[in-house]
């Protein structure tokens, strides 16, 4: 069945000497909050966080149900490639931002494109990018409650906004919010933390312990029948884990930790275990081990540089090298990199090709990914430091910018993407002196719109244009027109002057 996620109506904001009505088009009205950690410093009062809300959320009055994260560009856009950026922010662990949570689309001047507000406090997004679903683009993420990993279900929508499917885990098991990889066969890869009791003596543990093991499930997206799983426990020892066991002992021991799955040129699976520090090449049908890359029982020769620790995101190229993102150990390293690595499969050996390091010469404790765009270009999301940022094939920054304190995105994207969202544009008005009036327009989600022309009349269906039309500039568009009439609407126009939508016609107060 499928859903509209962008639409929601409400419609009137009254302010002192000013008349507002607000046509709106996305779900979510508050801001997401989170719960509080044991421990962590209480969130702020009212008066600091209306002082944080200015300077870190972004607000519309066209659209004031949406309050995005402001986006600091660092380092100004050059040579990029094309296409839009898709994040998810969230607040980070522990912490608190006014600023609302949900899949994110923004352009290289840090506007937003399209925002997605989640409406429970209590989830996350994660994984935003786009995939390819029976031929078409389309937006999935995962969405659901992260504990240190995750349980929930992952969402595809197509380029209207509107939600075409929600793909669930098999056999029991919640999905987690690691990876939803759509095949050319019209399945999803996705990733499980399953919890089962195991003898954890041989490792110093209770003999009656919890393990968290990863599972890979492969999903027919149609009839949610699973294809494939694959248990890390049937295949990786205990011993392989750098993690230590939890001091408290009703806690499972995470010794696994996947993190990503990718699909080898042979249709073989490529496994991340941040846990293990290893990448793992599985055989799709039987489920053994072919290879491991990295870790303590690596089957290749590490050369200099190449031994990830605390891995994300391992990725096979269509030139046959991977990339990592190399997290690094808050305990032994200073500075995190995307790299890439060339594989002799002959004789086993790993060769570091290039590194990308974190802009700031920082460590991302968590998250993060590396992605290899068309014409060589590298965009990389940094976890749980709040940047993502475009390099060049030799190493030179493109692009950097910035989430606020306490946000995060687990994965950043660069992808080409055309929006057409199935509601109208919004509009809001304000009187100024004699017949001023300032409208503001914006579409959530639109990227044909080249320009916005206000239309005026005394009544709905008597509407004509109102002053030149004005160039779409950031989400949303301040126009100040003079006009008697009753009725204010606008339209949105491509670069051709035609029109692609109209909002509905606005009856100003008195």
């Amino acid at each position: 069945m499928s859903t509209d996620i962008t639409r929601r109506r409400f419609l009137e904001a009254a302010g002192a000497g000013a008349a507002w009505i607000a046509l709106t088009s996305a779900l979510g009205c508050e801001p997401a909050k989170h719960p509080r950690e044991s421990g962590s410093p209480a969130r702020p009062g009212r008066a600091q966080a209306a002082q944080a809300s200015e300077r870190y959320v972004r607000t519309f009055r066209s659209r004031p149900d949406l309050r995005p994260p402001i986006i600091d560009v660092v380092t100004q856009p050059h040579g990029t490639a094309p296409g839009y950026i898709f994040v998810a922010p969230k607040n980070g662990p522990g912490e608190y931002s006014p600023a609302q949570d949900g899949p994110l689309i923004l352009d290289n001047s840090g506007e937003p494109v399209w925002f997605h507000p989640l409406q429970n406090e209590d989830e996350d997004a994660m994984d935003f990018k786009v995939q390819y679903y029976r031929g078409e683009p389309v937006l999935t993420w995962w969405v659901g409650v992260h504990t240190g990993y995750g349980q929930g279900e992952y969402v595809i929508a197509d380029s209207s906004y509107r939600e075409m499917r929600r793909v669930r885990a098999g056999n029991g098991y919640q999905g987690d919010h690691h990876e939803f990889l759509i095949t050319p066969q019209q399945t999803a890869l996705l990733d499980i933390y399953g919890k089962v009791h195991r003898d954890l003596s041989s490792v110093g543990g209770p003999k009656d312990g919890e393990v968290l093991e990863g599972i890979v499930q492969e999903v027919d997206i149609e009839t949610g029948e699973v294809l494939f799983e694959w248990h890390s426990l049937d295949h990786v020892g205990l011993d392989e884990s750098v993690e230590i066991l939890p001091e408290n002992p009703d806690e499972a021991f995470d010794y696994f930790h996947i993190n990503s799955i990718d699909v080898d040129q042979d249709s073989n699976l490529i496994v991340s275990a941040r846990l293990t520090s290893t990448v793992y090449k599985i055989d799709r049908q039987s489920g053994e081990v072919i290879w491991r890359l990295g870790g303590k029982k690596s089957d290749f020769e590490m050369g200099p540089e190449t031994r990830p620790r605390l891995q994300h995101d391992a990725r096979r190229q269509p030139d046959g090298t991977i990339t990592i993102f190399d997290n690094g150990d808050l305990k032994i390293d200073d500075q995190s990199y995307g790299i890439v690595l060339e594989l002799d499969e002959d004789k086993m050996r790993a060769t570091l090709l290039r590194k990308y390091p974190q802009p700031e010469g920082k460590i991302c404790g968590t998250q993060g990914n590396v992605q290899v765009l068309p014409g060589g270009n590298v965009f990389i999301g940094w976890g749980s430091n709040p940047h993502f940022s475009e390099f060049n094939r030799e190493g030179e920054l493109l692009f950097n910018a910035s989430f606020p304190p306490e946000v995060e995105s687990y994965r950043a994207f660069r992808f080409p993407w055309s929006g057409h969202p199935s509601d109208d544009p919004a509009v809001a008005v304000e009187r100024g002196p004699g017949d001023e009036l300032t409208v503001y327009t914006s579409w959530n989600g639109a990227t044909e719109v080249a320009s916005w022309q206000v239309l005026a009349g005394p009544s709905p269906d008597r509407l004509k244009s109102v002053g030149d039309a004005a160039p779409r500039q950031g989400f949303e568009a301040a126009i100040t027109v003079h006009s008697a009439e009753p009725y204010v609407a606008v339209q949105a126009k491509d670069p051709s002057g035609r029109v692609l939508g109209t909002s509905k016609a606005l009856k100003l107060g008195t």
